[in-house]
């Protein structure tokens, strides 16, 4: 028929692939042919979706990152030799709405991804290790164990009965048992890997720099070591993002980037600045030049950031003199 690509045709073209990911199906989309299928989300799913991509020259395929239910696919397919960008499920909600799609369904989201590969082109990602998404998701567990501890303590001070102060007690106690034992459990994943060992260690000699902070720099920002400094502080979320128009020049502020790294650093920056004497320094240069007490914290963060970037790429521990870093 004229005007149309046929599936054959499509085999000779360059074409990029969206994938709408849930627990029980794959819905795929083929930009710019717009084919559309669907495919179960199980081993035997993954291969018919790898002999149905075989048919199109896909350069490129997008999914959301979906907790672990991504995880799967992402390997089948890097397995196969196809390339594969993740990307934030805001930014790619965001990317629908900026082509004017507000509808959402299974279909569509599949689309707008495969438009999303084709127009933004995300790098492509080689799947984590398993051991090291088990890490991730076991520093995830042990946050909301410490924000459920946190709202126990808020309920305990704020209840009147005795019996319930008790109970809340009780549960609150379990949870720091159960964080203890997560915490345990990290060490061990860390300690049992040479390379990642080393990464702790390093990380864990900058003063103010506590088990906890280390082992969300050493999980959550894998990428230390093989990036540039400005790259780590984006990574972290720690990079003040310029806004500009015409003659107005707004403020910087930080945004985006990786919440859990950046809360970690939180503590260590506020543990350095009374621990750690050139960033103590730093930020009293900072609050004497006027710089608010909150923003000025944010900074330390940020050159923890980057001293940490030093350290792991030079290989090498903390030293009573800080490295030059950006």
């Amino acid at each position: 028929m004229q005007g149309k690509v046929t599936l054959k045709d499509s085999a000779a073209m360059e074409a990029y692939a969206g994938i709408d990911v849930c627990k029980r199906w794959l819905d795929i989309a083929i930009h710019p042919y717009g084919h559309c299928e669907r495919f179960e989300n199980t081993g035997k799913g993954l291969k018919k979706l790898i002999r149905w991509l075989s048919s199109h020259n896909v350069a490129l395929i997008v999914m959301e990152a979906t907790g672990k239910l991504h995880r799967k696919a992402h390997k089948a397919l890097h397995d196969a030799g196809l390339a594969v960008a993740i990307v934030n499920p805001l930014r790619a909600r965001l990317f629908a709405e900026a082509v004017g799609q507000w509808a959402k369904t299974d279909k569509i989201d599949a689309k707008c991804l495969a438009l999303m590969a084709a127009t933004v082109k995300p790098s492509a990602v080689a799947p984590r290790p398993e051991p090291m998404e088990n890490l991730q998701e076991l520093l995830r567990t042990r946050q909301a164990l410490v924000d459920e501890q946190t709202a126990f303590l808020n309920r305990i001070a704020a209840c009147a009965c005795a019996f319930v102060k008790r109970e809340l007690n009780r549960q609150r106690t379990a949870l720091a048992a159960s964080v203890a034992r997560i915490a345990k459990e990290i060490l061990r994943l860390v300690k049992s890997d040479a390379g990642l060992e080393r990464r702790y260690e390093i990380l864990l000699s900058i003063p103010g720099v506590g088990p906890v902070a280390a082992a969300a720099l050493a999980i959550g920002l894998s990428e230390l070591g093989t990036c540039s400094d400005k790259q780590a502080a984006m990574l972290a979320g720690l990079a003040p993002v310029a806004c500009e128009s015409g003659e107005n020049k707004g403020a910087r502020h930080i945004r985006g980037g990786r919440a859990g790294v950046r809360r970690s650093l939180y503590m260590a920056a506020v543990s350095a600045i009374a621990h750690n004497k050139p960033l103590a320094a730093f930020y009293d240069r900072l609050t004497a030049a006027g710089k608010l007490p909150k923003v000025a914290l944010t900074a330390v963060m940020r050159k923890l950031v980057v001293i940490a970037n030093t350290l792991v790429t030079q290989d090498r521990f903390w030293q009573d003199e800080a490295p030059k870093c950006a």
